[in-house]
């Protein structure tokens, strides 16, 4: 663990003395090393809405602290999503790859096809999502190998949440690992480090995914109306004739909204109790505090690092002239470390008074369909965990993913005691 203390001192260094014109942010090496935090530190002090011309990304505007991320999250006048303009990330797809999906497109068309997928989780169908969740939960958990040291991300954070996506979609279960690989896929940067190591590739598994996809569609518009969320999209009005593009977008969208999110969240977990092991003892000493447990989690995880805009208009903002076609990049990741807003942002405190308050799951029309979902998952899976073992030990530093949008975790090695 001391290379990485060294990694952040040396990230420290650089991000304060470089020139402030100069920072960048956004290289996905910052985050699989796990030393971005002091270049956000540096720029909600001195320059939180700061232009920056990336060698990987292009130019772009950084918004850091936590109340300009709620501003421009709530302007959808100014501020859009819409995938024609680069969509949702700050890398921009070629134009001719961009996909349209709800969370991609601005009003009306995104809360009409939003509406189609949020009958999913509503309080009564939660209600019943529990009870599959808690019978799964506990089934993994009855599973795993004692006095060894294994990958809590595979065994535990990829299985769960790859069966209640399959629950989700009411997807064949012996091919629920797919879910796993299209998330991975379409969320990677294509190189040797990613997933994939061309574009072209990434695309032909992207639609492989689609014709899996397409063949169950046409089984379930077949069917009379079911509560899965393909059988939703098919029968509703709003999506039943989307387009193939479109249809493909919104199921990333859902594949890599239900995955991961709760997998990074629930890695993240087992990982920051090692670091507070204060915290630990305080949740097993009082079980109850699982509810605000599991926002804390969310907010100190932060599984997506960024959410970003494209401006349609020229506007002054917070003194900086932001231009028609700017692209605008929301680092969630740094407004959940705004002290301004979060008292001790960098403390892991499970009985935080507001522990709600971060941004996590965006924010107004575009925040996360599915947050109460996640927050069921992972509040079940602690309840279940806390009745069978004292404590999980972290054995070393987790890998984390390569990737300045996806802040997740590849291995987290830990030791079960028999």
């Amino acid at each position: 663990m001391h290379g990485t203390i060294n990694l952040l001192d040396q990230a420290r260094e650089h991000a304060y003395s470089v020139p402030l014109k100069q920072l960048d942010p956004s290289p996905p090496e910052l985050f699989r090393s796990d030393t971005f935090w002091p270049y956000f530190d540096r720029l909600r002090k001195e320059d939180p809405v700061h232009h920056c011309d990336s060698e990987t990304y292009g130019p772009f505007w950084s918004i850091t602290k936590y109340n300009d991320i709620m501003e421009v999250e709530t302007n959808h006048q100014v501020f859009s999503s819409d995938s024609k303009l680069g969509g949702i990330t700050i890398r921009d797809a070629p134009a001719e790859l961009r996909r349209p999906m709800f969370i991609a497109m601005d009003e009306p068309q995104h809360s009409a096809q939003r509406r189609t997928v949020a009958p999913m989780f509503t309080p009564t169908h939660l209600d019943e999502l529990a009870l599959n969740i808690r019978k799964r939960s506990a089934s993994c958990l009855d599973s795993l190998p004692r006095n060894e040291t294994f990958n809590w991300v595979d065994k535990v954070s990829i299985e769960l949440t790859t069966q209640m996506l399959a629950v989700l979609f009411d997807f064949p279960w012996e091919d629920r690992r797919k879910l796993t690989r299209w998330s991975d896929v379409a969320t990677t940067i294509p190189g040797p480090d990613g997933v994939v190591a061309t574009e072209e590739e990434r695309q032909a598994e992207l639609i492989e995914c689609a014709q899996y996809f397409k063949k169950l569609w046409d089984e379930r518009i077949k069917e009379a109306p079911k509560s899965d969320l393909i059988s939703m999209m098919a029968h509703a009005e709003a999506t039943r004739n989307m387009d193939f593009a479109t249809f493909l977008g919104n199921l990333i969208l859902l594949i890599v909204g239900g995955n991961d999110t709760t997998r990074n969240t629930l890695s993240g977990s087992i990982y920051v109790l090692s670091k507070f092991p204060d915290q630990y003892k305080k949740l097993r000493e009082n079980p109850e505090l699982i509810e605000s447990f599991v926002p804390e989690v969310i907010r100190w995880q932060t599984p997506l690092a960024h959410m970003r805009r494209t401006a349609l208009q020229d506007i002054e903002f917070k003194g900086k002239q932001i231009k028609k076609g700017d692209k605008v990049v929301m680092w969630y990741v740094s407004g959940n470390r705004d002290d301004e807003v979060i008292e001790r942002p960098y403390d892991f405190i499970i009985d935080r008074k507001r522990p709600r308050t971060h941004l996590s799951f965006g924010f107004g029309i575009h925040r996360c369909v599915g947050l109460r979902l996640a927050e069921l998952q992972l509040k079940i899976i602690w309840e279940e965990i806390l009745k069978r073992y004292d404590t999980i030990e972290v054995m070393d530093e987790p890998q984390r993913v390569y990737s300045s949008f996806v802040k997740g975790y590849e291995t987290l090695p830990v030791h079960i005691a028999g």
